[in-house]
């Protein structure tokens, strides 16, 4: 994802929940390519637009969000944040293997989605590019180039008071310029043997 601000689509079927929702994000920057109110339209917006996040109410007609949350993870490298009035463990488990990154419980308020949709997009920024490094790699060991990675940048943002991108950049930008994997210079980090400059 580039500097520009992050483009989303949205798509619940009731008409106030859309208003909100693009309301909430243009206000924190976001930009809204845009709107559906049925599953199916949100999978052709998706195809349409190519944005960066897509934000799914659960319960749709044409498709729910569940079966469109599948159809676009299928075909696209892309965040879903899911919106539900449940929070029902079989439905999360069903999320989970549609591709959905992240759900809401509705009704949701301005202070808990802007996070929300901040730590969707960071995971998938951070998956991309732990992707690009990891295609030689087995699924276990990704599981443990995540770990690792995860563990350096916490005692980055508590040792060096970094904030949670910051700490990831650090690690992915010292492993490009020393031609090392992200899981090497987190390891090394995570060992002490490398120290970020002041």
């Amino acid at each position: 994802m580039s500097t520009e601000a992050p483009r989303v689509v949205i798509a619940d079927d009731e008409a106030i929940i859309r208003l909100d929702l693009k309301e909430i994000l243009e206000e924190a920057g976001y930009v809204v390519v845009g709107e559906a109110g049925r599953g199916d339209e949100a999978i052709e917006l998706v195809n349409t637009h190519q944005p960066d996040l897509v934000i799914l109410d659960v319960k749709m007609p044409g498709l729910d969000g569940i079966s469109a949350a599948h159809e676009i993870t299928s075909r696209h490298d892309m965040a879903v944040l899911l919106l539900t009035a449940f929070s029902q463990r079989d439905l999360i488990e069903e999320a989970r293997k549609a591709g959905v990154s992240a759900y809401l419980i509705k009704p949701f308020r301005k202070a808990e989605l802007i996070p929300a949709v901040e730590q969707v997009l960071r995971t998938a920024r951070e998956s991309r590019a732990l992707a690009v490094e990891d295609d030689a790699q087995a699924a276990e060991d990704k599981l443990e180039t995540r770990r690792i990675v995860d563990t350096a940048k916490e005692l980055l943002m508590q040792k060096f008071n970094m904030a949670e991108d910051e700490a990831f950049a650090y690690i992915q930008q010292t492993a490009m310029k020393n031609r090392a994997r992200m899981r090497d210079v987190a390891t090394s980090v995570v060992e002490g043997t490398l120290i970020p400059e002041k």
